[in-house]
């Protein structure tokens, strides 16, 4: 893999480019740790009770889809968000994925998984009682990824 860095003065904003041969996981992934890095701490628009919150996203556990309405949880509190599921998918930074048709959840957040062979796995995020479900087609996705985090986190250490 080969690596470049040019300047273009005539550039409004930095803009980054990743040019592959072929889109693959490695590819992937340095795109989700781009993502990371240049996300920071970001806040989106939710809403309780007719009030307009400007919430960290990385306080926010996972989203949840309920009839038309989609639910941002964090530890304590759910609040309602404007955007589609599709929407988030798009504007979330990398650390989110989802998790089932109807879920998207913050991988940074996730204390265990309970596997269930014959349905859905469960969730469990830390300092709370919530829990999201985790379809069998979006599993060994998460899984892999959770993987990736921790071994980034275990060469991080040595």
């Amino acid at each position: 893999m080969k690596i470049q860095i040019k300047t273009d003065p005539s550039l409004g904003k930095d803009e980054i480019i990743l040019l592959c041969h072929q889109k693959n996981e490695k590819v992937q992934q340095i795109k989700r740790l781009i993502d990371e890095m240049v996300s920071g701490q970001t806040s989106m628009v939710v809403y309780k009770d007719k009030q307009e919150i400007y919430l960290p996203v990385s306080e926010i556990l996972f989203f949840e889809t309920s009839g038309t309405t989609i639910y941002a949880h964090t530890a304590k509190e759910m609040y309602e968000t404007s955007y589609k599921l599709y929407e988030l998918e798009e504007i979330l930074p990398g650390y989110f994925l989802r998790v089932s048709k109807s879920t998207i959840a913050n991988i940074h957040r996730i204390a265990g998984i309970s596997r269930n062979l014959t349905a859905s796995s469960t969730i469990a995020f830390g300092s709370t009682h919530k829990q999201a479900y985790v379809s069998r087609h979006y599993f060994k996705t998460l899984k892999l990824r959770l993987e990736e985090k921790r071994n980034f986190y275990e060469k991080k250490k040595t």
